[in-house]
C-alpha cells in the first residue's frame, strides 16, 4: 500500500544513503560537529524553523483620544503576551506619506512622497523607491542556508507532492528556504491598481482609498470588484479571511518555511461604516474629549488655528458621533486579531511568530477647534499604538524607547535574518525586544549602545525658491502689532493722506497718540495706475487692428493734401466711435469676484458685468446666509438659506464681496449679519484674505506674462532707415537670441512646463467647484461637507449639512521632537517661518506656544540640529548618538559601567554666532 501511495519513496530512500555515505566517505567535518550539538538545535536545523512575522497595520487610529479603550481582545494577547511601546510616533501624519515610510524604512525626505497626492504610488515612486521596499529585500535575499544532505523526509515528501503537480522545482535551498509574502489590504491612497508590487507572492490590495463597501481589489493582477454585502464585501473580514487562509495553506504545503504578511486594514478611516453587529455599540463615546478638545481661536499658534475659532453645537454633535463610528470599526479589527492569534495557536506557530500592531499614524476629532482630520504636529496627531509580541519579547511590558513608522523596515529585516541596507534612516528595535542575549564579559568596559532621543517630524512640500532669489513672506513671532505699526509708518508711502496713485493705506495718530493704519476708501485710488495708462492710451489705438508680418510704407515720403487730411480725420472720427461701441468695456477696469465679473468704467462708474453669472450667483452663496437665530456662519458655519441679490447689493453699488459692496458715496456696506455675530465677521475676514492672496497670485501670473511679452515685442516698422542698418540689427538680434538659446537649459524648461501643468490643473479644480456650486472651499485652505447621506451605514446623520475646514496649503513644516530625562520637548518651525515649542513636560496637552521663553542659545542649538535631521539620509546620520549628560536614563537598553566624562565649558552666546538666517523674532 505504501508503495503504491508513493511510488517514489524507494528513490527518496537511496538518494539519502547516498548522500550519507559521500559525506562518511569525505570525512565531513560539518556532520562530526553536528552530532556534537544538542538535540533540540540538530533538530531546528534539520526543519530550517525560521519566524513567521505578521504585521497588522490600521489606517488613522489615534492612542491619545482612546481608541485602544475599544480593543479588549487586542490588548489582552499583545499587552499581555508582549510589549507596548508607549512612545511610538509617526514621523508625517498623513496616509500615503507614513506608509511609504513604512515600505521603504526613510523619511518623507529621502523618497519625496509628500501628500497624498504628490508622488504617492506616481511612476516616480514605482521607478525609484518602490523596487527598494522591505519586501523586494526580503525575497532576494534567498535565504540560502541550508545543506542539501540536511534535508528532513517531510520536506521531500513536499517535494514529490509538487512534483507530481507538475510544478518546476529549480533549487532545493531556495525551494525550502524562501519567504513566503503576502499583503491584505490597502496599500497607497493613489495605487490605481494596474500593476502588482515587486516582492510579493500573494498580493490582494485596495484599489485608491479606504472603503468598507463598493471597492475595488487587485488580487494577483486581477481587479475584483465588491457591493454592499456584508457576508461577501465587508472589507475587514475579506482581509482576515484570506490571510488566514493563505496562511493555513503555505503551513499546509509547506510546513516549514517562514511566511510574512501584511495584513492592512482601514479602519478606522472614513467613511467609518462599521459592522451590522457593532451598530449600536459606544452610544455615550466621549473619550476624544481631552483639555484641547475645543481650545480654540488659538492666536500664538500658527496660521490655520489662529483662525479656527470655537467649534459650533452641531459640529461638536459630528465629533461626537465620528468617535462613536471609528471606534465602532475597530471591533471588527479587534475580531480579526483574535482570530489570527487563535490560527497561530491552532497551527502551533504562536512562539515561532512575530506579531506587530501598529497604525500609520494618529487623528483628532475636536482638539483646537478642528473638527477632524490629522497632518498636525502635534501628539494627537503623530503617536500611535505599537506592540510586539513572539520569540524572546518580554510579556506584559511597557517599553519607553522611541520607535518610529520608519524603524518598521528594518526590525523585519532583522527579524528575517536579512542585512539591512545602509541607506535606510531608520534602526531595527529587535535589540530592544531580546530578554535572553547574553552578556559578553570581555567587553563589560565597552561603551554601551545608545538608542535615539529625538527624531524629525515633517509635513508638506517644501516650499519653492522665487526666481528673483527673493524669500517668501514671513510670519513673525515676537514683534507685537503697535511695533510693526510703528515701523511700517516710517515708510514714505504711508505717510501721505491717501494722495498717492494707488495708495491703500495712510498712518494716522489716534488721540491717545497711537499710530493707527487707516484703508484708503477711494475707489479712484484703488484703480489709479490702471485708469491712468487707460486714459493715456487713445480710443482709436484701442480699436486699430494691424498685420503683424508686414509694414505699410507705400505712403511715406508724401505728403497728403488739406482735403485728404480732412477726409482721414472723419475716417478715424468713425471708427473709433464704432470702436466705442463695440469695445465699449475694453476701457474699463474688469475684474472677477466671487465668480462675479465687475468694471469700473472710467465715465459712468463702476456696475456688474455678465448677466449670464446671474442665475448661478443666486444659487453660489447658497450655503452662507441667515440662520433661523440671526447668526451668520460662513466657512466653518452650517449651511443656510440663500439670499436675494437685491439685499446684499443695494443700486449703484460696486458688490466686492458677497456680503460688502462698495457705495457711490465711498462708503462700505455690508449684510446686517456681520455688524452684530463676531464669528460672522471673522470668517468674512478671512474669506476676504483669501481671496487677496488669489489675487496677488494673479497679479504674480500676469507680470510674468507681461515680461514674457516683453521679450518677444515684434519690430518696430523702420521706413526712413537705411538697409544696412536693418541687416546688421537682423544679425544682432539672432546673435541675442542664439545666446539665449545657449544659456536656457532644459531643466528650466522642464520646471516651467511642471508649473504649467500644476496651473492647469488648479484651474479645472476650481471649473469643477464652480459648476457644482460648491460654497465650501475656499482658496488656501483643507475644506469638506458633511450632509445626511454621508454615511450609508447606521448609526445615521440627521442634523443636515454643514461645511468645515480642517487644514491649510501653508501648513508645511519641520519639528524637533525629544524626549529624555531632562527634556520633552516639541519645537517646529514652518515654512512661513513661524515657530513653535511646547514643553510637555508642563503643557502635556500643547495648549501655550512657549517659543518666547527660549533664548537665542537654545534656539540656535534646536535649529541646528533639525536642520541636521532635515537633511540627513542613513540610519547613522539619521539616529545621532548622543553622549554625556544629554543620554537618558532609558536610551541604554543595556547598562553598563562608565567612566564620568570631565565637565566642559559651555560654549558663550558670541561662539555661537548670530541666530540662523531667516530666523524671525
Amino acid at each position: 500500500m505504501a508503495g503504491q501511495g508513493h511510488p517514489a519513496l524507494p528513490s527518496i530512500f537511496l538518494f539519502l544513503v547516498l548522500v550519507g555515505v559521500i559525506a562518511e566517505a569525505q570525512g565531513s567535518g560539518y556532520l562530526s560537529r553536528f552530532r556534537l550539538r544538542s538535540r533540540l538545535q540538530r533538530d531546528r536545523n534539520m526543519r530550517n524553523v525560521r519566524p513567521n512575522i505578521i504585521l497588522i497595520l490600521t489606517d488613522d487610529q489615534d492612542i491619545e483620544l482612546g481608541s485602544m479603550q475599544a480593543m479588549n481582545k487586542t490588548r489582552n494577547i499583545m499587552e499581555k503576551g508582549g510589549t507596548h511601546f508607549s512612545n511610538a510616533f509617526s514621523t508625517t501624519p498623513m496616509c500615503c506619506p507614513s506608509r511609504s515610510s513604512i515600505l521603504t524604512g526613510k523619511y518623507v525626505h529621502n523618497h519625496h512622497t509628500y501628500t497624498n497626492n504628490e508622488n504617492c504610488s506616481s511612476p516616480s515612486w514605482q521607478a525609484h523607491h518602490e523596487p527598494h521596499t522591505f519586501a523586494v529585500h526580503l525575497n532576494n535575499s534567498g535565504y540560502r542556508t541550508g545543506e542539501l544532505c540536511l534535508v528532513s523526509l517531510d520536506i521531500l515528501l513536499t517535494v514529490w507532492e509538487f512534483k507530481k503537480k507538475r510544478l518546476r522545482i529549480w533549487d532545493f535551498n531556495a525551494l525550502l528556504l524562501i519567504l513566503h509574502q503576502a499583503f491584505f489590504g490597502k496599500y497607497l491612497n493613489e495605487y490605481n491598481g494596474s500593476y502588482v508590487p515587486p516582492g510579493w507572492k500573494e498580493w490582494v490590495a485596495l484599489v485608491k482609498n479606504s472603503r468598507f463597501y463598493n471597492y475595488t481589489l487587485c488580487r494577483n493582477g486581477v481587479r475584483e470588484k465588491h457591493s454592499s454585502s456584508y457576508p461577501k464585501d465587508y472589507l475587514t473580514d475579506i482581509i482576515t479571511n484570506n490571510s488566514i487562509e493563505y496562511f493555513r495553506l503555505s503551513k499546509r504545503m509547506f510546513p516549514n518555511r517562514p511566511v510574512l504578511m501584511v495584513l492592512s486594514h482601514v479602519a478606522p478611516h472614513g467613511p467609518e461604516d462599521s459592522a451590522p453587529q457593532y451598530s449600536a455599540a459606544f452610544p455615550n463615546a466621549s473619550q476624544h474629549i481631552t483639555p484641547s478638545y475645543n481650545y480654540a481661536p488659538n492666536p500664538d499658534k500658527h496660521w490655520i488655528l489662529r483662525y479656527t475659532g470655537p467649534m459650533k453645537p452641531v459640529h461638536m454633535q459630528f465629533t461626537n458621533m465620528l468617535q462613536r463610528r471609528r471606534m465602532q470599526t475597530l471591533l471588527s479589527v479587534d475580531d480579526s486579531v483574535e482570530k489570527v492569534y487563535n490560527m497561530l495557536v491552532e497551527t502551533g506557530e504562536l512562539d515561532n511568530t512575530y506579531l506587530i500592531y501598529t497604525s500609520d499614524h494618529g487623528y483628532h476629532i475636536g482638539q483646537f477647534g478642528l473638527v477632524k482630520g490629522k497632518s498636525m504636529p502635534y501628539e494627537f496627531d503623530i503617536r500611535v499604538p505599537f506592540y510586539v509580541r513572539g520569540p524572546n519579547v518580554d510579556q506584559g511590558v511597557t517599553n519607553p524607547h522611541i520607535v518610529l513608522n520608519i524603524d518598521l523596515a528594518p526590525t523585519l529585516l532583522e527579524m528575517a535574518g536579512v542585512d539591512i541596507p545602509a541607506e535606510i534612516d531608520g534602526k531595527s528595535i529587535l535589540k530592544l525586544l531580546a530578554t535572553d542575549r547574553p552578556i559578553n564579559r570581555f567587553q563589560l568596559s565597552k561603551k554601551g549602545k545608545t538608542w535615539r532621543d529625538s527624531f524629525l517630524v515633517e509635513r508638506g512640500k517644501p516650499p519653492h525658491k522665487r526666481a528673483d532669489g527673493k524669500e517668501m513672506a514671513q510670519e513673525e513671532n515676537f514683534l507685537p502689532k503697535y511695533q510693526r505699526v510703528k515701523d511700517l509708518c516710517q515708510k514714505a508711502e504711508y505717510q501721505t493722506s491717501c494722495q498717492q496713485p494707488g495708495q491703500k493705506w495712510q498712518c494716522v495718530e489716534d488721540p491717545t497718540g497711537k499710530l493707527r493704519l487707516y484703508k484708503c476708501k477711494g475707489m479712484a485710488s484703488m484703480f489709479a495706475p490702471r485708469m491712468q495708462a487707460l486714459m493715456a492710451s487713445s480710443p482709436s489705438t484701442l480699436s486699430v487692428v494691424s498685420n503683424f508680418d508686414d509694414c505699410n510704407c507705400g505712403n511715406v515720403g508724401v505728403k497728403p493734401s488739406a482735403l485728404k487730411k480732412k477726409r482721414l480725420l472723419n475716417k478715424k472720427r468713425i471708427k473709433s466711435s464704432k470702436a466705442e461701441t463695440r469695445k465699449r468695456w475694453a476701457r474699463s477696469v474688469s475684474f472677477e469676484l466671487d465668480g462675479d465679473l465687475y468694471a469700473v468704467d472710467l465715465e459712468e462708474g463702476y456696475r456688474p458685468l455678465g448677466s449670464s453669472n446671474s442665475s448661478w450667483t443666486k444659487d453660489r452663496w447658497r450655503g452662507t446666509g441667515v440662520g433661523d437665530d440671526g447668526e451668520e456662519f460662513s466657512g466653518m458655519g452650517v449651511a443656510a438659506k440663500p439670499t436675494t441679490r437685491d439685499k446684499l447689493t443695494p443700486p449703484a453699488a460696486l458688490k466686492v464681496t458677497y456680503r460688502c459692496s462698495i457705495l457711490m458715496n465711498d462708503t462700505v456696506k455690508c449684510d446686517g449679519g456681520l455688524y452684530k455675530s463676531l464669528q460672522a465677521w471673522k470668517d468674512h475676514k478671512l474669506h476676504i484674505e483669501h481671496e487677496i492672496e488669489t489675487l496677488q497670485t494673479k497679479i504674480k501670473n500676469l507680470r510674468e506674462v507681461k515680461g514674457h511679452l516683453k521679450k518677444v515685442r515684434p519690430e518696430e516698422c523702420q521706413c526712413n532707415t537705411p538697409s544696412y542698418l536693418l541687416k546688421n540689427k537682423e544679425a544682432y538680434l539672432l546673435s541675442v537670441e542664439q545666446t539665449d538659446s545657449l544659456r536656457m537649459p532644459s531643466k528650466q524648461k522642464t520646471q516651467w512646463l511642471q508649473k504649467e501643468q500644476k496651473r492647469r490643473k488648479k484651474l479645472r479644480k476650481f471649473l469643477k467647484r464652480l459648476q457644482n456650486n460648491d460654497t465650501c472651499s475656499m482658496p488656501g485652505l483643507t475644506c469638506f461637507t458633511h450632509d445626511n447621506h454621508h454615511w450609508q451605514t447606521a448609526p445615521f446623520w440627521t442634523m443636515g449639512p454643514f461645511c468645515a475646514c480642517t487644514s491649510a496649503n501653508n501648513n508645511t513644516y519641520w519639528c524637533l521632537r525629544t524626549i529624555n530625562d531632562t527634556h520633552n520637548f516639541l519645537f517646529c518651525e514652518f515654512a512661513t517661518g513661524f515657530m513653535e515649542y511646547f514643553d510637555l513636560s508642563t503643557d502635556p496637552y500643547q495648549l501655550i506656544n512657549a517659543v518666547s521663553t527660549l533664548d537665542r542659545n537654545a534656539l540656535n542649538s534646536m535649529h541646528q540640529q533639525l536642520m541636521a535631521l532635515r537633511s540627513c539620509k542613513g540610519h547613522k546620520q539619521c539616529n545621532p548618538e548622543k553622549g554625556g549628560k544629554e543620554r537618558n536614563h532609558f536610551s541604554e537598553y543595556r547598562p553598563v559601567h562608565r567612566r564620568k566624562r570631565p565637565k566642559t565649558k559651555k560654549p558663550s552666546s558670541k561662539s555661537l554666532g548670530q541666530i540662523w538666517e531667516g530666523w524671525v523674532g
